[in-house]
């Protein structure tokens, strides 16, 4: 009988142990390596004084023909729809 005891106090002792709170090791902290630190960049140098009155010289371009058309069909789409939205709904 006094095996059994002991062999009983054995396997409780052994559940007790496997059902105990397990303690894990807290994970280690990694930290990143700091940035490289780069300078920044030069700023570009300013651009040269433009003169005060523009030069007579130089000419705007005339819109090329196909931008005309292109902008008379965009506000033709533009008043239709207008139209199509102020009319009334039945």
């Amino acid at each position: 009988m006094r095996n059994s005891v002991l062999l009983a106090s054995l396997i409780a002792a052994a559940a007790l142990a496997a059902c105990g709170k397990k303690e894990e090791p807290a994970p280690a902290v990694v930290t990143p390596p700091p940035a490289a630190v780069t300078p920044a960049p030069a700023p570009p140098p300013p651009p040269a004084a433009a003169p005060a009155t523009p030069d007579t010289s130089a000419t705007t371009p005339a819109p090329s023909p196909g931008s005309q058309s292109a902008l008379d069909a965009a506000n033709a789409a533009t008043d239709a729809a207008k139209k199509k939205e102020d009319a009334p709904k039945q």
